[in-house]
């Protein structure tokens, strides 16, 4: 399963660019770091190896089109993130004849999931924490859309996104989703045990009683 960076900050990514396939941004995480978008953008993309997905804010399925065509200018590794809405995949639709990677965003069930599918997205992001949040079952949907891509052979690729907590990691990887995006916090967080750092105190004390020399 590949791991990616759901943030914006570029410090953030220059210190995982090591460890991560790929980075998603959206809006929202554009707008905290309170800096031109497109310069923003390129220093992501140059920083990481993987794909970078960059969202369009047009409603319409033209409007789309056009920023989803610039945006895939920056860089060779852009991913244009397209909003789940009639509009939007009739822009995927368009832009995957044109050979643009898409990364279809805001899924909250599994018939958006297909439909983005059938109109050509490379991925579809499905947000289990807001699902959680609504009452929802999240990894649940999951679920369900990873053996309706397989069943009918699909390419499109499931990222699995609003992640809140070290366990939606664990269930994406257990599911054999092909992405979890996470934040930087919930990346650093899997690192770390309590059992491990309490077996790296002991190592520690009992090689102080070592006899050196």
């Amino acid at each position: 399963m590949n791991l990616y960076l759901d943030t914006a900050n570029v410090e953030e990514i220059r210190e995982l660019s090591w460890l991560v396939d790929g980075v998603t941004t959206n809006p929202s995480l554009v707008a905290r770091e309170e800096r031109p978008f497109s310069e923003v953008l390129r220093e992501i993309c140059a920083t990481v190896r993987g794909p970078v997905s960059a969202e369009v804010v047009a409603s319409d399925a033209d409007g789309m089109v056009r920023e989803a065509r610039e945006l895939a200018k920056v860089a060779a590794n852009v991913v244009v993130k397209i909003p789940m809405t009639e509009a939007g995949m009739q822009a995927v639709q368009i832009l995957s004849r044109e050979g643009v990677r898409t990364n279809v965003t805001l899924v909250f069930s599994a018939n958006q999931a297909l439909l983005a599918a059938k109109c050509g997205a490379t991925y579809v992001s499905p947000f289990v924490g807001r699902i959680d949040d609504a009452g929802g079952d999240g990894m649940g949907v999951v679920a369900e859309i990873l053996p309706i891509l397989r069943h009918y052979g699909f390419p499109t690729e499931v990222i699995v996104a609003s992640v809140r907590h070290p366990g939606h990691v664990l269930q994406a990887a257990l599911l054999g989703a092909h992405i979890a995006t996470v934040p930087y916090g919930v990346l650093k967080k899997l690192f770390g045990h309590p059992l491990t750092d309490a077996g790296i105190a002991r190592f520690l004390k009992d090689w102080q009683r070592v006899p050196k020399g």
